[in-house]
Protein backbone atom coordinates (compact mmCIF):
# COMPACT_ATOMS: atom_id res chain seq x y z
CA UNK A 1 0.00 0.00 0.00
CA UNK A 2 1.15 3.53 -0.52
CA UNK A 3 1.52 5.55 2.85
CA UNK A 4 0.85 9.36 3.01
CA UNK A 5 4.75 9.86 3.17
CA UNK A 6 5.58 8.44 0.16
CA UNK A 7 3.01 10.38 -1.30
CA UNK A 8 3.88 13.56 -3.30
CA UNK A 9 8.11 12.34 -2.88
CA UNK A 10 9.11 11.74 -6.14
CA UNK A 11 8.38 13.38 -9.41
CA UNK A 12 7.89 11.17 -11.84
CA UNK A 13 6.59 7.78 -12.15
CA UNK A 14 7.93 5.19 -14.97
CA UNK A 15 6.26 2.39 -15.86
CA UNK A 16 8.73 0.07 -17.78
CA UNK A 17 8.01 -2.74 -20.16
CA UNK A 18 8.36 -4.12 -24.20
CA UNK A 19 4.63 -2.13 -24.59
CA UNK A 20 4.38 -5.11 -27.51
CA UNK A 21 1.34 -3.70 -27.78
CA UNK A 22 0.53 -1.02 -25.24
CA UNK A 23 -2.87 -2.71 -23.51
CA UNK A 24 -5.78 -0.97 -21.48
CA UNK A 25 -4.29 -2.90 -18.57
CA UNK A 26 -0.91 -0.96 -18.82
CA UNK A 27 -3.30 2.41 -18.98
CA UNK A 28 -5.06 1.13 -15.85
CA UNK A 29 -2.14 0.28 -13.94
CA UNK A 30 -0.75 4.00 -15.23
CA UNK A 31 -3.34 5.84 -13.90
CA UNK A 32 -4.04 4.28 -10.77
CA UNK A 33 0.13 4.93 -10.15
CA UNK A 34 -0.45 8.30 -11.14
CA UNK A 35 -3.29 8.77 -8.32
CA UNK A 36 -1.40 7.00 -5.76
CA UNK A 37 1.66 8.29 -5.63
CA UNK A 38 0.56 12.01 -6.87
CA UNK A 39 2.78 12.25 -9.65
CA UNK A 40 1.91 14.86 -12.18
CA UNK A 41 3.05 12.42 -15.08
CA UNK A 42 3.85 8.93 -15.78
CA UNK A 43 6.70 8.16 -18.35
CA UNK A 44 6.08 5.27 -20.24
CA UNK A 45 9.56 3.83 -21.07
CA UNK A 46 9.27 1.03 -23.87
CA UNK A 47 12.54 -0.79 -23.51
CA UNK A 48 15.19 -0.69 -26.36
CA UNK A 49 16.98 -4.48 -25.99
CA UNK A 50 14.91 -6.40 -23.35
CA UNK A 51 18.01 -8.36 -21.32
CA UNK A 52 15.17 -10.55 -20.36
CA UNK A 53 13.96 -11.40 -23.86
CA UNK A 54 16.95 -11.06 -25.64
CA UNK A 55 16.03 -14.90 -26.93
CA UNK A 56 12.16 -13.78 -28.41
CA UNK A 57 10.94 -12.05 -30.71
CA UNK A 58 10.29 -8.55 -29.96
CA UNK A 59 8.38 -5.64 -32.76
CA UNK A 60 11.34 -3.01 -33.78
CA UNK A 61 11.81 -0.17 -30.60
CA UNK A 62 10.23 2.02 -33.39
CA UNK A 63 6.63 0.58 -34.10
CA UNK A 64 6.79 -0.07 -29.94
CA UNK A 65 7.48 3.75 -29.59
CA UNK A 66 4.46 4.91 -31.67
CA UNK A 67 1.97 2.66 -30.39
CA UNK A 68 2.73 3.47 -26.49
CA UNK A 69 2.39 7.07 -28.18
CA UNK A 70 -0.84 6.70 -29.80
CA UNK A 71 -2.10 4.74 -26.54
CA UNK A 72 -1.65 7.67 -24.29
CA UNK A 73 -2.09 10.44 -26.60
CA UNK A 74 -5.21 11.63 -25.03
CA UNK A 75 -3.95 11.37 -21.37
CA UNK A 76 -2.23 14.35 -20.41
CA UNK A 77 -0.67 13.19 -17.57
CA UNK A 78 0.94 10.56 -19.40
CA UNK A 79 4.34 10.67 -21.62
CA UNK A 80 5.95 8.43 -23.89
CA UNK A 81 9.96 8.55 -23.15
CA UNK A 82 12.61 7.26 -25.62
CA UNK A 83 15.40 7.21 -23.10
CA UNK A 84 16.11 3.41 -23.43
CA UNK A 85 15.20 3.00 -27.18
CA UNK A 86 17.70 5.62 -27.95
CA UNK A 87 20.31 4.16 -25.66
CA UNK A 88 22.80 2.09 -27.48
CA UNK A 89 22.90 -1.68 -26.24
CA UNK A 90 20.67 -3.87 -23.78
CA UNK A 91 18.67 -1.75 -21.86
CA UNK A 92 19.03 -1.69 -17.73
CA UNK A 93 16.59 -0.40 -15.32
CA UNK A 94 19.95 0.52 -13.34
CA UNK A 95 21.06 2.85 -16.12
CA UNK A 96 17.46 4.79 -16.77
CA UNK A 97 16.89 5.37 -13.11
CA UNK A 98 20.43 7.09 -12.72
CA UNK A 99 19.90 8.86 -15.54
CA UNK A 100 16.20 10.91 -14.75
CA UNK A 101 17.49 11.04 -11.22
CA UNK A 102 20.70 13.02 -12.41
CA UNK A 103 17.90 15.19 -14.62
CA UNK A 104 15.96 15.87 -12.08
CA UNK A 105 18.84 16.90 -9.76
CA UNK A 106 17.46 15.38 -6.94
CA UNK A 107 18.20 11.15 -5.29
CA UNK A 108 15.16 8.79 -5.57
CA UNK A 109 13.46 11.11 -7.75
CA UNK A 110 12.00 8.54 -9.85
CA UNK A 111 9.12 5.49 -9.50
CA UNK A 112 9.29 2.74 -11.00
CA UNK A 113 6.30 0.60 -11.71
CA UNK A 114 6.43 -2.92 -12.53
CA UNK A 115 4.11 -5.92 -12.81
CA UNK A 116 3.97 -8.53 -10.26
CA UNK A 117 5.48 -11.40 -12.65
CA UNK A 118 8.17 -9.16 -13.13
CA UNK A 119 9.47 -7.77 -9.70
CA UNK A 120 9.27 -11.70 -8.63
CA UNK A 121 12.62 -11.89 -11.11
CA UNK A 122 14.58 -8.65 -9.34
CA UNK A 123 17.35 -10.66 -7.92
CA UNK A 124 18.55 -11.27 -11.61
CA UNK A 125 18.31 -7.43 -12.85
CA UNK A 126 21.19 -5.65 -12.48
CA UNK A 127 22.22 -4.42 -9.75
CA UNK A 128 18.85 -4.71 -8.10
CA UNK A 129 20.09 -3.52 -4.12
CA UNK A 130 20.99 -0.17 -6.07
CA UNK A 131 17.61 -0.04 -8.28
CA UNK A 132 15.88 0.09 -4.26
CA UNK A 133 18.76 2.36 -3.23
CA UNK A 134 17.98 4.51 -5.73
CA UNK A 135 14.26 4.52 -6.85
CA UNK A 136 10.73 3.64 -5.08
CA UNK A 137 10.26 0.74 -6.18
CA UNK A 138 6.32 -0.10 -6.78
CA UNK A 139 4.96 -3.58 -7.73
CA UNK A 140 1.60 -3.53 -9.71
CA UNK A 141 -0.46 -7.04 -9.03
CA UNK A 142 -0.97 -9.34 -12.23
CA UNK A 143 -3.61 -12.58 -12.68
CA UNK A 144 -1.35 -15.50 -11.31
CA UNK A 145 1.22 -13.75 -9.37
CA UNK A 146 1.28 -13.51 -5.72
CA UNK A 147 3.03 -10.30 -4.64
CA UNK A 148 2.71 -12.33 -1.21
CA UNK A 149 5.36 -14.57 -2.61
CA UNK A 150 8.12 -11.38 -2.69
CA UNK A 151 9.64 -12.27 0.86
CA UNK A 152 10.54 -16.14 -0.50
CA UNK A 153 11.80 -14.71 -4.21
CA UNK A 154 13.78 -11.68 -3.08
CA UNK A 155 14.41 -12.62 0.04
CA UNK A 156 12.75 -10.70 3.23
CA UNK A 157 15.62 -7.35 2.86
CA UNK A 158 15.00 -7.03 -0.47
CA UNK A 159 10.69 -7.58 -0.17
CA UNK A 160 10.37 -5.07 2.62
CA UNK A 161 11.54 -2.50 0.15
CA UNK A 162 9.03 -2.62 -2.58
CA UNK A 163 5.60 -0.96 -2.18
CA UNK A 164 2.66 -2.68 -3.53
CA UNK A 165 0.12 -1.00 -5.25
CA UNK A 166 -3.63 -1.75 -5.03
CA UNK A 167 -4.78 -1.92 -8.47
CA UNK A 168 -7.51 -3.82 -9.72
CA UNK A 169 -5.65 -7.29 -11.44
CA UNK A 170 -6.88 -6.84 -15.16
CA UNK A 171 -6.12 -10.02 -17.19
CA UNK A 172 -4.75 -8.21 -20.51
CA UNK A 173 -1.37 -9.02 -21.71
CA UNK A 174 0.78 -8.20 -24.47
CA UNK A 175 1.24 -11.88 -25.76
CA UNK A 176 -2.86 -12.90 -25.66
CA UNK A 177 -2.94 -9.56 -27.83
CA UNK A 178 -0.01 -10.59 -30.17
CA UNK A 179 -1.78 -14.37 -30.21
CA UNK A 180 -4.94 -13.49 -30.71
CA UNK A 181 -3.92 -11.19 -33.81
CA UNK A 182 -2.06 -13.93 -35.18
CA UNK A 183 -4.69 -15.86 -34.82
CA UNK A 184 -7.24 -13.77 -36.44
CA UNK A 185 -9.41 -13.46 -33.43
CA UNK A 186 -10.98 -10.13 -32.50
CA UNK A 187 -8.58 -7.44 -29.56
CA UNK A 188 -10.91 -4.86 -29.62
CA UNK A 189 -11.54 -3.74 -25.87
CA UNK A 190 -8.07 -5.28 -25.19
CA UNK A 191 -6.01 -2.41 -26.57
CA UNK A 192 -7.33 1.32 -27.49
CA UNK A 193 -8.39 1.60 -31.34
CA UNK A 194 -5.44 3.46 -32.26
CA UNK A 195 -3.21 1.08 -31.59
CA UNK A 196 -5.14 -1.71 -33.56
CA UNK A 197 -5.49 0.90 -36.40
CA UNK A 198 -1.40 0.74 -36.08
CA UNK A 199 -0.85 -2.54 -35.99
CA UNK A 200 -3.57 -3.24 -39.07
CA UNK A 201 -1.31 -0.61 -40.79
CA UNK A 202 1.92 -2.38 -39.84
CA UNK A 203 0.46 -5.43 -40.18
CA UNK A 204 2.12 -6.97 -37.20
CA UNK A 205 1.84 -9.89 -35.13
CA UNK A 206 0.85 -11.77 -38.27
Amino acid sequence: MISEDIRGSVQVAILGGTFDPTHLGHLLIAEYVRRALAVPQVLFMPSGVPPHKLTHEVSPAEDRYVMAVLATADNPHFAVSRLEIDRPGVSYTIDTVRELNERFGAPRSVAFVTGADSIVEMGTWREPDAILEEALVVAAPRPGFDLGLLEECLGVERAARVTTLDVPEVDISSTEVRWRIAAGESARYLCPRPVLDYIRKRGLYL
